[in-house]
C-alpha cells in the first residue's frame, strides 16, 4: 500500500469519526438469522466483516433481506452471515469505492474495494496489521451488531460509543502500524492472509493471489515455497480443510454444503483432499466427533474451568485417585 493509499485510509476513518460524533454515520446490520448457511451466490466469513461506504453503492443481499450501503454509512456483517454484493458507481466521476475491514488470528486487514468488473467488487490495495488486541476489535464489532437489534432506552448512546471506539482503534492502527517485514516475506504473509480471507471462493488460485499482490505466479510460488517449505497450492488446500473442520464441528451443514462453503467446487474432490490431510473422510471425522460428544454427554459430570470431572459428587483432587475428606 502506497503512502497515498495510507493517507486516504486515515482520512476515511477521520471522516467517519466526525460523522459519528454528529450522529450522521448510519449503521446498517442485517437482521438476526441462522449463521453459517450455504446459499448459492453468497459467501460468509468466520469473523465479522465491516464495510465503510466511500463512493458509489453496494447492494447487499442476505437470505431474508437486502439493503443498499452508500457514502456516510457503515455496515457490520456478523460472523457466519451469508451475503452477496453487487456494486455501482455513484456518478461518472465517482467510481465505486469502499473501505473493508477483516479479522484473522492476531491480524486484521484493511483494503480498498473497487469495481473490478461490471457490478463486481474486488480488492484494489490491501494492508495487514499486527493486532495483539484483536479481541477488543472483535468485541466492539460483535457488540455493535448485537446492540443494533436492541430496543433499550440507551441504545443510540451505546451504539455511538461503540462506533467511536471501533473507528478510533482502526484510525490508530493505520497511523502506528509498522511494516517491519521485508518485501519478500511480506508477500508471503499477505498471500497467507488472502487465502484465509478468500478460501471460500472456489476461484481462488495462485494466479489470482499473484495478481492482487502485483507479481507473477511463478515468482510467488517459488518465494512461498522457499520461505515456508510448503507449496502455496497445498497451503490453500490446508486452509480450506481447516475451515471445513470448523464447520463439521460447529454446524449441521451437509458434507456437500461444507465442501462448497470451503471453496471446493466438487464435493467428491473435497472428500479426497480431506482424507489426504486428515487420514479419514469428512463423514468419518464428523461421526467421530458425534460419538465423542454423545459419550461425554451421557455421563454425569461437573464442568470446571480446566477440566471435566466424571465422578459423582465432589471431584477428585488432581493427581490422586481418592475422594477428598469431609472437613
Amino acid at each position: 500500500m502506497s503512502n497515498h493509499n495510507r493517507a486516504e485510509m486515515r482520512q476515511a476513518f477521520d471522516d467517519a469519526i466526525r460523522l459519528t460524533e454528529k450522529n450522521r454515520l448510519t449503521l446498517r446490520v442485517p437482521h438476526g438469522m441462522k449463521p453459517v448457511q450455504n446459499k448459492r451466490g453468497m459467501h460468509y466469513h468466520y469473523r465479522p466483516e465491516i464495510f465503510l461506504g466511500l463512493q458509489g453503492w453496494t447492494d447487499f443481499s442476505f437470505p431474508r433481506e437486502s439493503f443498499r450501503l452508500g457514502p456516510e454509512e457503515i455496515c457490520v456483517i456478523p460472523a457466519g452471515v451469508p451475503h452477496g454484493e453487487t456494486v455501482h458507481a455513484g456518478a461518472p466521476d465517482k467510481p465505486f469505492r469502499n473501505l473493508v475491514c477483516g479479522f484473522y488470528n492476531n491480524t486484521l486487514s484493511l483494503h480498498f474495494a473497487h469495481e473490478a468488473r461490471p457490478a463486481k467488487p474486488d480488492i484494489e490495495v490491501i494492508e495487514f496489521f499486527d493486532a495483539p488486541n484483536l479481541d477488543v476489535f472483535l468485541t466492539l464489532a460483535n457488540s455493535l451488531a448485537q446492540t443494533h437489534s436492541m430496543h433499550s432506552p440507551a441504545r443510540d448512546s451505546v451504539l455511538k460509543g461503540l462506533q467511536l471506539a471501533l473507528l478510533g482503534l482502526f484510525r490508530n492502527i493505520v497511523e502506528t502500524g509498522t511494516g517491519q517485514l521485508n518485501s519478500d516475506i511480506g508477500k508471503v504473509f499477505q498471500a497467507k492472509c488472502l487465502v484465509r480471507e478468500q478460501f471460500a471462493n472456489s476461484d481462488l488460485c495462485v494466479q489470482h493471489i499473484a495478481e492482487v499482490l502485483g507479481c507473477s505466479a511463478d515468482y510467488l510460488s517459488h518465494l512461498f515455497h522457499t520461505e515456508t517449505k510448503e507449496r502455496l497450492t497445498h497451503y490453500i488446500q490446508r486452509i480450506r480443510v481447516e475451515g471445513a473442520i470448523l464447520a463439521l464441528e460447529t454446524t449441521k451443514l451437509t458434507i456437500s454444503e461444507i465442501a462448497y462453503a470451503s471453496g471446493f467446487a466438487d464435493p467428491a474432490y473435497f472428500a479426497r483432499v480431506f482424507k489426504q490431510h486428515k487420514a479419514m473422510t469428512p463423514q468419518e471425522f464428523r461421526a467421530r466427533i458425534e460419538a465423542h460428544r454423545v459419550q461425554q454427554e451421557d455421563q454425569p459430570k461437573t464442568v470446571y474451568y480446566d477440566r471435566l470431572d466424571f465422578t459423582h459428587g465432589e471431584p477428585k483432587p488432581k493427581g490422586t485417585g481418592k475422594m477428598p475428606k469431609a472437613s
